[in-house]
C-alpha cells in the first residue's frame, strides 16, 4: 500500500536520485558538511519509512553500502551533532524528535 504517494514520476525520480546521491556519490563521513537539506531529506525518508523503495534499483552493494551509511546517520545522537560548532541546531532537534 503507498501511504506517501508521488503522483509527478519526474520529482520522484529527482527525489530518489538526491538521496542515492547524497548516500553514495557525495557521501563526506561528516553529517556537518553534508548538504543540510539533504540530510533532511534522508531523515525524512527514513522517518517515512521510504528507503526501501528509494534503493529498490540499486546493486546489491551500493544497497549494502547505502544502508550502512543511512544507519551511520541514525547511530548519530543529535543533541551532541547540535552542540558541535557551525552545527545546525534547529536540524538536529527535529532529527532527536523522530529518532
Amino acid at each position: 500500500m503507498t501511504t506517501h504517494p508521488l503522483l509527478d514520476q519526474n520529482q520522484k525520480q529527482l527525489v530518489i536520485k538526491k538521496i542515492q546521491d547524497t548516500l553514495l556519490g557525495r557521501w563526506v563521513n561528516d553529517p556537518q558538511r553534508m548538504d543540510k537539506r539533504a540530510l533532511a531529506l534522508v531523515y525524512l525518508a527514513q522517518a517515512s519509512e521510504v528507503l526501501e523503495h528509494a534503493f529498490a534499483s540499486l546493486s546489491d552493494e551500493d544497497y549494502d553500502l547505502a544502508m550502512r551509511r543511512v544507519r551511520e546517520l541514525l547511530d548519530l545522537e543529535p543533541d551532541k551533532e547540535a552542540a558541535k560548532e557551525g552545527a545546525d541546531e534547529v536540524l538536529w532537534a527535529v532529527v532527536a524528535s523522530f529518532f
